[in-house]
């Protein structure tokens, strides 16, 4: 029971930092949200940055999870450019901006102040580049570990483009095929 509670209320950071931002957590407000007394909250976070960081965490163990299993699934699979261009772009399509999927970029910027925000950070942006380490071999990239941090930045940057401006008629996997046939 108290690991359901736990898991409700770091559901509720990450939609209510989703929805409005970290400073719209509250204690009452994330204890509203997560259908559970206020005293739950301070039980199992004694501070709003171990709820954060510990929020970002949750996210980022079920992206680590979701890319590592995509990674073994092309693996050795000699994928083509354009087999890669088009994973990328289902893999950016998959990532629908729910408020749970808005709380990360939130707490990547805040990552940049906090400490134990930015380990789990790093985590995750691990996890994208292990991806895409194992595409790029897939490949036959020359030294992916070298190329896959900034398509990595690119492919984020194009989801934060997306985000900030609702416009949703960026052709990722296109803009990947224009980085990766050089490589």
């Amino acid at each position: 029971m108290s690991g359901e509670v736990r898991s409700r209320i770091l559901h509720a950071v990450l939609h209510v930092v989703g929805a409005d931002g970290i400073p719209g957590v509250s204690n009452r407000r994330i204890a509203a949200q997560a259908g559970v007394s206020l005293g739950s909250i301070t039980y199992h976070f004694p501070t709003q940055s171990d709820m954060l960081r510990d929020a970002l965490s949750l996210f980022v163990t079920d992206e680590t999870t979701r890319l590592h299993a995509l990674a073994d699934e092309y693996r050795d699979q000699g994928l083509s450019v354009e087999d890669a261009a088009a994973l990328t772009e289902k893999v950016t399509r998959d990532l629908s901006f729910s408020a749970e999927r808005i709380a990360p970029f939130e707490m990547y910027i805040a990552a940049g102040r906090d400490h134990e925000l930015h380990k789990v950070a790093t985590e995750c942006f691990a996890a994208y580049d292990h991806l895409t380490v194992t595409i790029l071999t897939a490949l036959g990239v020359p030294d992916p570990e070298l190329s896959a941090p900034t398509l990595v930045a690119i492919i984020t940057g194009l989801q934060l483009r997306r985000l900030a401006t609702g416009v949703d008629d960026q052709d990722v996997g296109a803009s990947i095929l224009r980085v990766l046939r050089p490589l």
